[in-house]
């Protein structure tokens, strides 16, 4: 998604060009860009046989989505469990997050 953001709309040759030795496949990309697709992250525009992709959400949708998609699959659909697990492994500490709750309590998120 990085390079569609980076670069715009383009063929998934020209993808492949973006990348650094050893290149991927073209069918590995193409795997790749149409399971995106699949997924609504991109939209394709034809051209006779062949489609030039772009990026169909911003950077800030997709990550809402990917961070939902982790906690259902990681955390048990519990967003509880996600914080506490950032807690327990120090990736945030417990002022921080009186910090957070009263920011959230004042309106200011």
């Amino acid at each position: 998604m990085e390079l569609f953001w980076e670069h715009g709309a383009m063929f998934v040759k020209e993808l492949q060009e973006l990348y650094p030795d050893p290149k991927p496949h073209v069918n590995t990309l193409s795997t790749m860009v149409r399971i995106l697709e699949s997924n609504s992250f991109l939209g394709h525009k034809a051209y006779g046989n062949t489609y030039q992709y772009y990026p169909a959400v911003s950077r800030t949708d997709y990550g809402k989505s990917r961070l939902s998609g982790i906690i259902t699959s990681c955390f048990d659909d519990s967003y509880m469990s996600a914080v506490s697990s950032f807690v327990r492994e120090e990736k945030i500490s417990v002022e921080e997050l009186k910090a957070l709750v009263e920011q959230i309590e004042k309106g200011r998120l």
